[in-house]
């Protein structure tokens, strides 16, 4: 029969519970003879254990027994705390704890018990997992999270409104009734604000007022039921700062006001300010500022400045001294948001007397209306005036006005203005050039001396230029379509648009045309001032034709109507099965480049060629000189190589070059530098006499001749120096092998004795030695 182990955890029932529930489940009665035999199974009571014990130690814990009998057997303890904190005694399995326990830190412990035979080392029961409960005692002091605790509320709050939250936390088993519980008290500032027993903060008081206090500090304390602390508590500070309300209406800082202003004074402009005090903060100061007395106020208005909350006064129309010298009305300051429950009546009055002192002065002209439009056709040039301005003299004078162009807008002398006010154009107008032209003109008074004003008032013109149909439609964009060289008929490659620099009304249709029929693409017009290019026939030849130039005839519907051409690139490209392009020729881009631009290209090429030239020439003149002052020891021979091609092979007999390495061998001396009879520029050499030459060769006659042409050049440096010159010989009998000719020569020469002349000869066997039916290519 199998052995039945039963585990137990945090509070064990006896063992004999779990028996007869164990034999009820199973059906079992306790004096059923066929289950006689005893069952191996743990017994031990519940494990548990109260914290900081003040006992000594070790504290007996609980005892863990088996129902098997075996005096070669012993208990064991495993697990983390096994044999550290708890250990348990072999022989009896009573368990013991070594260490005082603190809850807090850990609560529960598990542990496996083992009953081993310790002959065979050998377990006689399965191992049996159990759990060990630490009791909590009340021996934590509730905790503030925090020292420092800040609430707000609004000023004038009603008894009970809600400021903030405080929270203490008590280390102790909150399942434990009263260990955890945590009562909060306020120990300073009671007669402003009470806490509950979750640690709600509230105001105890109505008349809480910011402008007379507006924080207030209170002093939160958090206590414990007795335990072993003897029920002690902590405390933590509670700032609460009142918010603002809008309570307070402004008053006036003065009760009169007086301000001199000019009678030129611009509308609009500040005469003065009016200066309130509203104790609210800024927030909540809404001042408005309204007329109670006087018959002006169609001419001044108070506006309120929301930043300092002044009444800012300005005139909403001209002053003139001439008709109203001064002003005067009362002035109401009031805060229509101030809440009302907070009025408090029988409060300073916020009414002030303004009065406004016009000073006078000498004005400038004033215009009869601030700016004027006029309308003019583009590229018309009318003799008459287009416009006028008028000014009149405000004051009782009333003097003569004279009138100039002040600025323009585009720059230019496309108009001009009369001394009386009259308005011209000097030039035909271009509206795709500038729609509108703005002047300022200015109006002067004319003194009694026949000397202009230094006051002036000026007035803007407007112009605007009428558009006419002067301009032809064109591509909207710089389009380079592209269509695949196995494209079929009636595919669309493009969709293109117009566009005009005349005036783009509503009623503007385009209409697009090839200027020919012979081509593989036609238009089809989509009635939207767009048309599609398509492919006509179709399968184009890449070979070809690349790129397909396009004319298309663009018109409009003006008057008269104006038509372009167009080009249209179409570049015919190689396509993959899904018909994306895979290779494409670019079309050539025209890059414009404007004559004043050329101009400035060439001048600085010309420069920098002149430059150049100017250190080349002054560079060979420093070195010359530099020569010419050289002692004789430092001028020295000078040999100077070509990489050239030779001669034939028989031209090497009519010159033979190791002559010149066997002049000093030969007693013979090389010329040297002699600065009275001139320079030598060639070291005396010996022409060998070759079988059936007559020692006038063709090289011979060649070296005769150079050399004549450097004895007589004077120009050349002042040594001795050795020139070899490329030339090659007439008498071979493979006649010339350069390749300038050998495309074009229709020579019949036999060229197969190359062949015997060695690997070095190959390559000029292999191509010379072609048959003539074959085409060779360079």
């Amino acid at each position: 029969m199998k052995n039945l182990t039963l585990l137990f955890s945090l509070i064990l029932v006896p063992a004999t519970a779990y028996k007869e529930d164990f034999r009820t489940k199973l059906n079992l009665s306790p004096n059923n003879e066929s289950h006689k035999r005893l069952k191996r199974e743990w017994i031990w009571n519940q494990m548990h254990i109260m914290e900081e014990i003040n006992s000594p130690l070790p504290h007996h814990v609980g005892k863990i027994t088996s129902s098997t009998k075996n005096k070669n057997a012993v208990y064991v303890l495993q697990g983390e705390y096994a044999n550290t904190i708890f250990k348990v005694k072999d022989d009896t399995g009573d368990v013991y704890a070594f260490e005082r326990l603190d809850r807090e830190k850990k609560s529960e412990y598990e542990l496996t018990a083992l009953y081993i035979d310790k002959r065979t080392n050998q377990t006689l029961e399965p191992p049996s997992t159990f759990i060990i409960k630490v009791y909590d005692v009340n021996d934590n002091v509730p905790v503030f999270v925090q020292k420092i605790f800040n609430g707000s509320v609004p000023e004038m709050s009603p008894v009970g409104t809600s400021v903030t939250k405080v929270t203490a936390v008590d280390a102790d088993d909150p399942t434990v009734a009263g260990h955890a519980t945590v009562v909060y008290q306020v120990i300073q500032g009671e007669q402003y604000f009470t806490v509950d027993e979750s640690g709600v903060i509230s105001t105890a008081t109505a008349d809480l007022d910011r402008e007379t206090r507006s924080t207030y500090e209170i002093v939160v304390k958090a206590k414990d039921s007795p335990g072993l602390h003897g029920g002690d508590s902590s405390t933590a500070t509670v700032i609460i700062t009142l918010s603002d309300i809008n309570d307070n209406f402004p008053t006036f800082k003065q009760q009169s006001f007086h301000f001199k202003v000019p009678e030129n004074l611009r509308v609009g402009s500040e005469v003065g300010r009016l200066k309130v005090e509203d104790i609210d903060e800024p927030q909540n100061r809404n001042t408005k500022y309204n007329f109670v007395r006087g018959h002006y106020r169609d001419t001044f208005e108070i506006i309120a400045n929301a930043f300092t909350n002044e009444g800012i006064i300005k005139p909403k129309k001209p002053l003139d001294y001439e008709k109203i010298k001064d002003y005067k009305f009362d002035i109401e300051a009031i805060d229509p948001t101030v809440n009302m429950r907070y009025f408090k009546p029988g409060g300073p009055k916020s009414i002030a007397l303004v009065t406004i002192e016009v000073l006078d002065v000498d004005e400038p002209p004033i215009f009869s209306q601030p700016s004027y439009v006029y309308k003019i056709d583009e590229n018309d040039l009318p003799k008459n005036p287009i416009g006028r301005v008028l000014a009149v003299d405000p004051d009782a004078a009333k003097r003569k006005i004279r009138y100039t162009l002040r600025r323009s807008s585009p720059s230019g002398d496309y108009v001009k203005v009369s001394s009386s006010g009259d308005i011209f154009i000097s030039k035909p107008l271009d509206r795709e050039t500038n729609a509108w032209h703005n002047i300022t003109v200015a109006a002067l008074e004319v003194l009694a001396d026949n000397q202009l004003s230094h006051m002036e008032s000026h007035a803007q013109v407007y112009i605007q230029v009428l558009d006419k149909n002067d301009n032809a439609p064109e591509f909207a964009y710089p389009y380079e379509p592209k269509v695949c060289e196995n494209a079929a008929p009636g595919k669309v490659i493009i969709r293109i648009s117009a566009t005009d620099k005349d005036e783009m009304l509503p009623g503007v249709n385009f209409k697009y045309s090839l200027t020919t029929e012979d081509s593989n693409f036609t238009l089809v017009d989509n009635h939207d001032n767009t048309a599609n290019v398509t492919v006509k026939y179709g399968q184009f030849n890449r070979e070809l034709v690349k790129i397909h130039y396009l004319p298309v005839i663009i018109s409009d519907n003006g008057k008269p109507i104006l038509s372009s051409t167009n080009t249209l690139p179409i570049s015919v490209c190689k396509c993959d099965d899904k018909g994306e392009f895979t290779f494409c020729e670019e079309a050539a881009k025209q890059v414009g480049i404007s004559i004043q631009a050329l101009v400035a290209i060439f001048i600085c090429i010309l420069t920098i060629l002149v430059i150049t030239l100017l250190i080349i020439m002054r560079n060979r003149h420093k070195k010359n000189l530099n020569v010419l002052r050289k002692p004789v020891a430092e001028i020295h021979e000078q040999l100077v190589t070509y990489d050239e091609e030779g001669g034939g092979e028989m031209d090497t007999t009519s010159y033979d070059v190791s002559v010149l390495n066997s002049v000093r061998k030969n007693g013979m001396k090389p010329y040297r530098l002699n600065l009275e009879t001139g320079p030598c520029l060639y070291a005396q050499v010996q022409k060998p006499t070759g079988i059936g030459h007559s020692g006038t060769g063709e090289m011979a006659i060649m070296i005769e001749e150079k050399k004549d042409e450097a004895d007589n050049d004077g120009d050349l440096l002042p040594y001795d120096t050795l020139h070899i010159y490329g030339y090659e010989g007439a008498e071979s009998i493979a006649e010339s092998l350069s390749s300038l000719e050998s495309g074009s020569s229709d020579s019949d020469i036999d060229y197969d004795f190359l062949n015997d002349w060695g690997p070095r000869f190959k390559m000029l066997a292999e191509l010379y030695g072609l048959e003539s039916n074959e085409d060779f290519v360079y």
